[in-house]
Order: C-alpha cells, then structure tokens, then sequence
C-alpha cells in the first residue's frame, strides 16, 4: 500500500495513506493490521484525513515501513480474523448526531421566522412535559419533573428561545451519556470477545466452513491445532492439549479426551478435538459476561445508587425554594431561574458517566472492570490476593537449565531438542526454540518423519538414531530409555519446583 511520510518524530511517525477517503471498516482493517505486530506499541487511525499515527518500539523504523508496503485492504485473511466492530462507528454516530443537533439549533435560531422557532419549541417539549405530568400523576417527585417545569414555564411567559436551549442541553446531555455507555460496553465486549465467526462444521463425516451464527445445540464441531474452542461443549473424539489461561490464569495446558467438557475461549495448543455443541452462539460463558456488564442496575455502585436517591429527594426542595422565591419576589423570571440552576440533574449525569469512563480508561490499560461496584470495592482495599500465573508472573515457560547425561553436550542436545519442538505449538516446546534462539544454535532440518504422541512427546529418527523427547512416563516408562549411575544420581537430585523435560537418543537418557 502507497504511503506518504507527513513527518516523524522519535519511535513516532505520522502516515497519509494514498487514497482520497477511509471508510469505517478500512480504518478499522488497519489498525488491526499494525497492531499485530510487536514492535508496534500504539497505533491511532484518523479515517477522515487518511492518516495514521504510529508508535513503535526502538530501531524498528525500517521494520514499520516494510509492513506497511505490504498492507492490502483486500488481504481476505486480515478480513477473516479482525474483529467485527471497533467502537469506531458508535463514536462517529455520536459525533455526528452532535454536529447535527447544533447546525439544527443555529440555523433554526439565524433562519427560521420566530413564528416557526415557537411552533417546533412546542411541538419538541410535547414529549418532554408529558413525563412530568406522569410523574405528577404517580405521585413521584422527579428530575423529569423539574425538567418539564422548566421548560413548560419558559413557553408559558413566551421566552421560547429559553426553553429551546434547555432542550438542547438536555439532549447534549442524554447523547452524551448514552455514547458514553455504548462505547465502555462495547470496549469491554470487544476485550472479551473471541472474533470467531466461522467454524467447521462436521456433517455426513465432511468438515464444511459455516458462520458461527449458524451452529445449533447438538451440533459437531471440529477444532484444530491452534484454533480457539468457538463454543462450549463435550468432547466427542479426540486428544488434545487446551490452554484455559483465559478463564483460569493457568498457562500450562490441561489434557482433554473424550467425554472432557470444553469452553469458549480456550485454544487447542496440541491435537484436535471433535466437539457436541451444548450452547450456541450468545449463551456461551464469555457472551453471559458481557450480559452481565450490560446489566447495569446490577453493577451500579453504592455511590451511583446514593447520588440516584439523593438526586430525587432533592426535587422537593427545589420546587419549594421555586416556591418561596416567587413568594418573596413575585417574579417568576427569579422563581424560574431556581429550577434551571437545579443540581439533582447533575449528580444523576456525573456519576454514571465518572463510573463509565472509568471503566473504558482502564479498558484502554488493559485493566477489565465489570461494573462500577468493583471499582468502588477495590478503592477501599487494604489487602490484595493476586492469581499468581500471569500477573505476578510470566505466563510463559522458560527454560532453566539443561542437565546433560555423561558429559553430553549441553548446546548439542538444545540443538536436536529445538530442532524436533519447533514444528509444534505447545508452549515448553515454544521454549525450547526460544531458548535455541537466544543462544544462536541454528537448528536445521536433520531428522526424519515426526511422530508426535498428544500428551506425551515426540519420536523420529536422526542419523538412524531413535529420538525421543516429552514427560518422564514417556521416555523413561514407555520408550524404557535406559540409564546410567549418572543419569540416575542426577535425576534423584532434581530440583521439583520446575516442570521436567526428557529427551533419549538410541535409547538412552541423552
């Protein structure tokens, strides 16, 4: 893709893509695009001036530069696998309707004859007066009852420019809070969500490709080594290795055969699994959180239900001080000025709209918060518990040491382990090749066919040597790798606070 340089700063460059225009879906394609890439820290899309700005980590210029030449808009992969929404379209409705509501406003107040101005005022504060007139009727002093006052007084002495600009507010306001809500949920959905949309469906023993949408309860799906478990459900045939570090924390992966219960969410690290769909799309664990977080009468704090009631029993007070005002004065100009600098309607705004930023800030911090009730439980915190795996610690695995068996060569044997682990995604074997890599061990192909056993290792052949590496049961149980006295002095002096890897080469414990 074509691209111009606008100007650069350190690790900040600022891109105009060549193109006259950038749709909602293009914006949101390439800012999917580069940030999955690691050297990419942030990345800020500006789809009305086709610019984008990136932020990168040190000495990966050339690196942004390389990816973006290659990005395509057409790229079908890239469509596939980004998410459907970014909030972007729900901030340039709210915009939008914002811009709209004022251009109206003005040219209205510059254009229309005073007549005109004073017919659509009425007909606006219909609405607007009729729920006051239903709290009158419930017998419930409200917000919505001082509003319709204030705007029924102001047309009833004629001041209808007045009454037009409380409206205004009161929509600004309304517009303002609904955007505000929309976006936070969604940010939280989108944190949560697992963007699958297709999955492979087996019928009559064929795997077709279907949008998720259209699985039903009962329904067989197959999932493959690296994909993510689209629904939950039982395992029907199979072995697999399943990373659940997105409900559990737990990185190291939990063996599943079948009969195994299995969940949305979870990625298949090793195997596959023939799985029986038990919810469909929408009732699956993650989709009930972000019900959850919609829910938002339950998730409201103490202090948002407080400024609610606080707000409301201050109406009475209001309307009496409106009251004593015009008693003393006989000015109902002064009398009505009370209602408009009411305070009830701001504690009821601010709150949930402080709780909802809040909560879309520490989105944005990677920091998800469920509802506003947590936020104010965690501000009076003396003691925190933490999961340990993940947040005080890598989630990843890494290699220790390397013990060798009768003064075997210690890079030698990182060399064929690496060598044999790289064509797997588990995460030790990811270790393993990371470790390879850190020592600059090149490990090119030197073995023959793999044969990989799920939960246990992998066997092959190199040099018409038997090579066999995994668990202890494995190599030392199964494939009965033979041992000397210092093979078996060093593995009683084994340290168990760290997982154990074994390899043997021509059947013995190398």
């Amino acid at each position: 893709m074509n691209c111009k340089i606008l100007h650069e700063s350190s690790k900040r460059m600022r891109v105009r893509m060549a193109q006259k225009r950038m749709t909602i879906k293009e914006a949101d394609m390439l800012q999917y695009y580069l940030e999955g890439f690691d050297f990419v820290r942030k990345v800020i899309v500006y789809e009305r001036t086709c610019d984008v700005a990136i932020y990168y980590k040190d000495n990966k210029r050339e690196s942004v530069i390389k990816r973006l030449k290659k990005f395509n808009y057409n790229d079908t992969a890239l469509l596939e696998n980004m998410p459907n929404t970014s909030g972007r379209q729900i901030t340039r409705e709210f915009q939008e309707k914002m811009v709209g509501m004022l251009l109206s406003f003005g040219v209205r107040k510059m254009f229309f004859p005073n007549i005109l101005n004073s017919i659509y005022t009425v007909i606006k504060a219909a609405p607007l007066v009729w729920k006051g007139i239903k709290c009158l009727v419930k017998m419930r002093l409200e917000v919505d009852l001082l509003d319709a006052l204030s705007v029924a007084i102001s047309i009833v002495q004629g001041n209808y420019s007045t009454a037009g600009s409380l409206m205004l507010l009161l929509d600004i306001g309304n517009e303002l809070e609904d955007w505000t809500h929309k976006k936070s949920v969604d940010d939280l959905a989108r944190s949560m969500s697992l963007n699958v949309d297709k999955v492979w469906l087996v019928t009559d023993n064929e795997e077709v490709s279907v949008p998720i949408s259209h699985v039903k309860t009962g329904d067989l799906i197959r999932v493959h080594t690296g994909n993510v478990v689209p629904l939950d459900g039982d395992m029907v045939s199979g072995e697999a290795m399943l990373n659940q570090a997105s409900l559990t924390g737990e990185s190291v992966p939990v063996e599943k055969r079948a009969g195994s219960r299995v969940y949305a969410g979870t990625v298949v690290e090793e195997g596959e699994c023939l799985l029986r769909a038990t919810v469909t799309n929408g009732q699956s664990r993650y989709d009930k959180i972000v019900s959850m977080i919609e829910d938002s009468e339950k998730l409201k704090s103490n202090t948002e239900n407080m400024a609610n009631r606080l707000a409301d029993r201050l109406v009475p007070y209001s309307l009496l001080t409106t009251g004593l005002t015009y008693l003393f004065t006989r000015n109902i100009t002064r009398a009505l000025s009370v209602l408009m600098v009411d305070f009830s309607c701001a504690l009821k705004l601010s709150m949930p709209l402080a709780v909802l930023s809040a909560m879309r800030e520490a989105g944005n911090d990677r920091i998800t918060v469920k509802g506003g009730k947590f936020m104010e439980a965690i501000a009076k915190a003396d003691t925190i518990v933490f999961d340990k795996t993940g947040t005080l610690t890598y989630a990843c695995p890494k290699v220790q040491k390397i013990i060798a068996i009768d003064g075997d060569d210690e890079n030698q044997l990182l060399k064929i382990a690496a060598c044999l682990e790289e064509h797997y995604p588990h995460s030790i074997a990811n270790a393993v090749v990371k470790e390879a890599k850190e020592r600059k061990i090149r490990h090119k192909e030197m073995h023959s066919e793999i044969q990989y056993v799920v939960a246990h290792g992998i066997a092959s052949t190199i040099e018409g040597d038997k090579v066999v590496i995994g668990s202890y049961h494995f190599v030392i149980e199964d494939e009965k790798a033979q041992l000397s006295k210092d093979a078996k002095r060093k593995l009683e002096n084994l340290d168990h606070r760290y997982s154990h890897l074994f390899m043997a080469i021509a059947g013995r414990l190398a």
